[in-house]
């Protein structure tokens, strides 16, 4: 009698542990869902920043506009001719000055426009063809620096219009969430894209245009002390006795 008892307590215990076993294996079916990869193109997550993504594509277009306009002009006046000054002297020295300024003439860059106005000027005093030549001089920079502040200015407003979407972007968040009564990340979803994709297009085009404009000053200000060893050489073998 007591071995049956022993077998059928046995017996109810396995069962009960199969049914526990086939409980928790279809508990854990249920709560392990199907997971699927969601990809989103480039150009879908710009689109996700709403209409302020505009003008912050026009400020990067004039962005790269300007940088490929100034590097063209940097680059060509940044051709250098080390014999130059040693041409020039040979020719000034032989009396031909008007094939000196014509060499000048037909170089076309700021260092040859600016040591012209100083050949140009030979016979009168050395004080007199030193400022001839810092005012040309200054104006060749100028001509380099055009438009250049539009970077610098891009490199300020353009964080500003992505402050600006991002504070659409909380009123959004704001606004829907006072229609479905719920916060739910469904419903938030929009006003956060347009929240973090405005803030991160601002701060991408203004570091841009900030670190474009510093870096082409960078290269006119190394054109202006090679122009000005220019001057100093030009000025220096104008005193030099003739052969």
């Amino acid at each position: 009698m007591l071995n049956f008892i022993l077998q059928a307590t046995s017996t109810l215990a396995n069962a009960a542990l199969a049914t526990d076993s086939a409980m928790v294996s279809g508990i854990q079916t249920a709560a392990a869902p199907e997971i699927t990869e969601t990809k989103i193109s480039m150009f879908e997550m710009i689109a996700k920043g709403g209409p302020i993504m505009y003008p912050l594509g026009l400020l990067l277009f004039v962005s790269i506009y300007v940088l490929i306009e100034r590097l063209l002009v940097l680059t060509k006046a940044s051709k250098r001719n080390d014999n130059l000054v040693p041409s020039l002297k040979e020719m000034i020295h032989s009396g031909n000055i008007s094939n000196a300024v014509s060499m000048c003439k037909n170089m076309n860059t700021p260092e040859s426009a600016m040591l012209e106005q100083g050949v140009s000027r030979i016979g009168q005093p050395v004080q007199e063809i030193r400022t001839a030549m810092d005012k040309s001089g200054a104006n060749e920079i100028a001509k380099l620096e055009k438009n250049l502040n539009v970077l610098n200015i891009i490199g300020r407003i353009a964080p500003m219009f992505g402050f600006i979407g991002t504070i659409i972007g909380v009123i959004i968040i704001f606004y829907d969430i006072s229609l479905a009564k719920t916060v739910e990340i469904e419903i938030i979803s929009k006003g956060l894209y347009q929240k973090m994709v405005t803030s991160a297009g601002g701060l991408v085009v203004g570091v841009l245009a900030f670190v474009c404009y510093h870096w082409l000053n960078a290269r006119i200000d190394k054109l202006a002390h090679r122009m000005e060893d220019t001057q100093i050489k030009f000025l220096d073998m104008l005193n030099e006795p003739a052969k």
